[in-house]
């Protein structure tokens, strides 16, 4: 049987309201911003919306997580049914929520009254489009601001009308926890932080094999931008632009990547994703094939703690630090393939860092980076703080310059344990590791090896390096 795939605008687009306004002005400035919560009348939509409510007795929230597993990175195909959808489905217990037919008032009325009551889980339409045409206080639906599941399904969209005026598709305020369930969130278009999702200070975000895609914003986080806390579970974040920082998403508070691929994005600082401050953890995710104009292809961490762990990033481009660029703070990469990143005009292939920022790499493939330009150092790594390498492989990157494998700075202090540097190129010298004043501890006791490099193995004061 055939089955329509509908769109639905509301009836009747209400009247623009006035907007805050955000622009970027460098990481370094960037704060939250408070958003009026939208005030909605609710009509007959809201009506109906509420005799489902009672009479289903649902009282608050209950979204679903992805389950804690450990391993190699993510593959990126994301099974629709995660284990607790499953055992709920096994247990004939699946959760009672608010239908929401397939239309955009509906929608609108149902958030606005799941505010009023204190939360709710609201089950949209399987095989539908809420097609948005009304800027609700720079959003296309009511501001958040308590916890509410929206549980999507096959092709369920929440997406913008081509055509209107700029908005973004959600705000989360404060006391707002928004779970996102198997949905599609597209066509964002604004000029303030977050093309699609804006997460303020004292708001939660949570999305479970769900797709944040074709965003767009003139200031900072094509497909997110969270000043709170953000979880990104089993979902993918692809293809969303990004007029300063955080192309696919931009953080100054706490983000959690999981099981996710963060892919495609484009901005002119951090491609796939940017932090300037607080706390990032990327597990079992890839961020692949970004794009920035300026800085970081991949990942740009301005301060704060990062960690990434058993996930790849790959394929990333920019004009300086192709893979990871990090300014300060505390970055950890454990059991991390970081490859065929490309810095096409400056230093740092891979990963670049400044000399406030210690780096530890563990157990991880650092391969075929390039840092392209004629007088580009650190194809692999360009080191200006403290790094750390243990049981890691540098492996056939390319500078245009000198370090091909690693480029260590007059501030930086490189320390190697078991650590393999081999098959790297350095146009003029330093195949393997340049030293450019700094201070390099092979350990080579520990079976630290630096072999097969061109057209030297290093260069510069390495003790314990065969030429």
């Amino acid at each position: 049987m055939d089955h329509q795939h509908h769109e639905h605008a509301p009836d009747r687009p209400g009247g623009r309201r006035a907007r805050s306004r955000w622009w970027a002005a460098g990481l370094a400035g960037m704060t939250g911003l408070a958003l009026t919560a939208a005030g909605v009348t609710a009509g007959p939509a809201a009506d109906a919306v509420a005799h489902t409510l009672t009479s289903t007795g649902s009282e608050g929230p209950h979204g679903s997580s992805a389950e804690d597993d450990r391993g190699r990175p993510d593959d990126g195909k994301h099974d629709d049914k995660g284990k607790d959808d499953k055992d709920r489905e096994e247990k004939g217990k699946k959760p009672k929520g608010v239908p929401v037919p397939c239309k955009a008032d509906a929608l609108i009325a149902a958030i606005t009254l799941a505010n009023a009551r204190g939360g709710a889980i609201l089950d949209l339409a399987t095989k539908c489009t809420y097609l948005l045409t009304a800027d609700i206080d720079g959003a296309g639906l009511p501001a958040i601001t308590t916890p509410i599941t929206l549980n999507g399904g096959k092709h369920t969209t929440i997406k913008r009308a081509a055509g209107v005026d700029p908005f973004r598709i959600l705000t989360v305020e404060v006391g707002g926890d928004l779970t996102l369930n198997k949905l599609t969130i597209t066509g964002g278009h604004t000029t303030d932080s977050g093309g699609a999702i804006l997460v303020n200070a004292g708001g939660a975000l949570t999305t479970n094999h769900s797709t944040i895609t074709y965003n767009i914003t003139g200031a900072a986080g094509g497909g997110i931008s969270n000043f709170g806390i953000t979880r990104i579970n089993r979902s993918t974040v692809d293809h969303n632009t990004a007029g300063s920082s955080g192309g696919g998403i931009v953080s100054t508070a706490v983000l959690e990547i999981s099981k996710s691929h963060i892919s495609a994005n484009t901005a002119d600082l951090g491609g796939g994703v940017s932090s300037a401050e607080g706390a990032v953890r990327v597990e079992r995710s890839a961020i692949a094939a970004n794009h920035a104009q300026s800085l970081a292809g991949g990942l740009l961490m301005e301060s704060g703690v990062g960690i990434v762990a058993d996930s790849r990033i790959t394929d990333n481009v920019s004009t300086s630090s192709g893979g990871i660029f990090l300014g300060g703070g505390q970055f950890t990469l454990r059991r991390v393939t970081l490859a065929r990143n490309t810095s096409s005009e400056n230093d740092g292939g891979g990963l670049r860092s400044n000399p406030e920022a210690s780096v530890v790499i563990e157990d991880s493939l650092v391969e075929n980076n390039t840092a392209a330009a004629a007088e580009a150092d650190g194809g692999g790594i360009y080191s200006a703080g403290k790094l750390v390498l243990r049981h890691t492989k540098i492996i056939g990157n390319r500078a245009g310059d000198q370090g091909g494998g690693i480029n260590n700075e007059s501030t930086s202090v490189a320390t190697l344990f078991a650590t393999k540097v081999v098959r790297n190129i350095a146009v003029v010298e330093g195949g393997g590791i340049f030293n450019e004043g700094g201070t390099v501890e092979l350990n080579p006791a520990t079976g630290t090896v630096v072999v097969d490099n061109r057209p030297d193995n290093c260069a510069g004061d390495v003790p314990g390096c065969a030429g």
